[in-house]
């Protein structure tokens, strides 16, 4: 049960202290399985904020626009899906880095 807070805990973090969190969760939790979540919480966040940083500089050529929209939602919505999924206790890869972990 606990590791199931700790999970939510590093996916709802994305909304308020999306690196800091993740990054304390990571040095002080020893469970593997919060680790590999709270990694993959931090390569998303940062992945994301470099997509949409290229995305809003290409809006000078309009192609942008539509990269920073679905950029910006996916930064919203991934982490709700990942807090159902760690509700219900199923295992959640996030997308783009969830392999690399």
């Amino acid at each position: 049960m606990e590791n199931k807070g700790l999970k939510v805990l590093v996916h709802a973090s994305a909304f308020f202290m999306p690196f800091l969190v993740p990054f304390i969760i990571y040095l002080v939790i020893d469970d593997l399985e919060v680790k590999r979540m709270a990694i993959q919480a931090i390569l998303f966040q940062l992945v994301m904020g470099a997509l949409i940083v290229v995305s809003t500089i290409l809006i000078i050529v309009i192609v942008g626009i539509p990269m920073l929209i679905g950029f910006g939602l996916m930064w919203v919505i991934v982490p709700i899906i990942a807090i159902v999924k760690a509700l219900n206790d199923e295992k959640y890869n996030y997308p783009i880095v969830g392999r690399w972990i």
